[in-house]
């Protein structure tokens, strides 16, 4: 399925879908939450050929959206145990105009780490721009929202391997 994510805990596996980890967030990113559901089915198959020990993952990422972060949140307890890291720097400034922008993230598991990068064309300017307005309208406001929608929309049908490229580091 293209919106689950599977881990283990203690070697039982767990089963996350878009709709619970939607719900665990709150609802405010869902297109957030796609990204980081979708980062973690491109990374995690080449750190283990089995789901991961969900509290033996480390994430290093240039994302800091609340939707992606409460995505990995949900399925790795990275935050909460002290091994989640947002670092700006291993990003582009902008999607747009310096691609990936904020779309990477890397996972290290048991002395592995797989990076997902953002294919181009998955994150629409429109919504770059108005979300970084400071100064907007009711109806910005509204188009933003149906823009976060429909970017979680477009994106959950889709495999993984369409919208990330991921590698493993040396």
């Amino acid at each position: 399925m293209h919106d689950t994510i599977t881990v283990r805990e203690n070697g039982k596996d767990l089963v996350f879908s878009f709709d619970d980890i939607n719900s665990f967030h709150g609802g405010g990113f869902p297109g957030g939450v796609a990204h980081g559901l979708k980062s973690m089915q491109a990374a995690f198959p080449l750190l283990s050929d089995t789901p991961p020990e969900r509290r033996e993952i480390s994430v290093l990422t240039a994302f800091s959206g609340p939707g992606g972060r409460d995505a990995i949140e949900m399925a790795t307890r990275a935050l909460t145990d002290g091994r989640f890291v947002v670092d700006r720097s291993i990003g582009g400034r902008d999607v747009i105009s310096e691609p990936p922008g904020p779309y990477v993230f890397r996972f290290t598991y048991r002395g592995r780490t797989a990076e997902a990068v953002i294919k181009p064309g998955h994150v629409r300017e429109e919504f770059v721009v108005l979300g970084a307005k400071t100064d907007r309208t009711a109806e910005e406001e509204a188009r933003l929202e149906e823009l976060k929608a429909e970017m979680a929309g477009r994106l959950l049908p889709l495999p993984a391997t369409d919208i990330y490229t991921a590698r493993l580091l040396p």
